[in-house]
């Protein structure tokens, strides 16, 4: 019981972490969203489903307006789903436990989501851009967890946010490493990186 207590408070002071830094700052960062363990699991999915070939291309917009363009951004991409594997599977439950918390304490009516692995092979990027869809204004809020391993600064490849007002922020992708921030408001980019790139990335949604 105590355990479970205290593994309960870890996680809840991680979800205030993301919530408070929103709030103050535009965007909210933890180190360790999910433990080792789990990062490296989700590692040895994104990788397979690549060599698998079952990662496309991603691409900007939706329906009408969907479009591919190298020059704009150059992951290829693949959605998660909940039954899997087990690690997507706790993944996504943690993700659950995050919205409820949001919802319970800020009120959000967050009642959807949609996560995708990425990678970005060396040299490849994504604009500058906000991640809410003038098609669709159902994305409240961005989320990014990074799955890389041993990544160092020489690496590059940061994820580059614009806060209204203040400096760029540089985030370093290291394994573990969590985003989060507002869809319709924080404008950021991928920079290239001298190695592969991986991630998984998604939005909280109202629908």
């Amino acid at each position: 019981m105590s355990t479970h207590r205290t593994s309960l408070k870890n996680m809840e002071s991680q979800f205030e972490a993301l919530i408070d830094g929103v709030l103050a700052r535009h965007y909210g960062t933890v180190k360790h969203f999910v433990p080792p363990a789990l990062v490296a699991a989700l590692r040895e999915h994104l990788l397979a489903t690549f060599r698998s070939g079952a990662m496309k291309p991603a691409g900007t917009g939706r329906l009408s307006t969907y479009d591919q363009n190298l020059a704009v951004r150059g992951d290829v991409i693949h959605w998660l789903e909940k039954d899997h594997n087990a690690a997507e599977k706790m993944f996504l439950e943690h993700i659950e436990q995050f919205i409820a918390y949001l919802n319970r304490t800020c009120y959000t009516g967050i009642n959807a989501y949609e996560f995708h692995y990425a990678l970005y092979p060396t040299g490849h990027f994504y604009k500058r851009h906000r991640d809410q869809l003038q098609s669709d204004a159902g994305r409240k809020f961005s989320f990014v967890l990074y799955l890389n391993e041993d990544w160092l600064p020489e690496n590059e490849g940061c994820l580059v946010l614009y806060p209204e007002g203040q400096p760029p922020v540089r985030v370093l992708p290291e394994g573990g490493h969590s985003v989060f921030f507002r869809a319709d408001e924080l404008e950021h980019e991928v920079a290239p990186a001298n190695r592969p790139r991986l991630s998984i990335a998604g939005w909280l949604k109202q629908v």
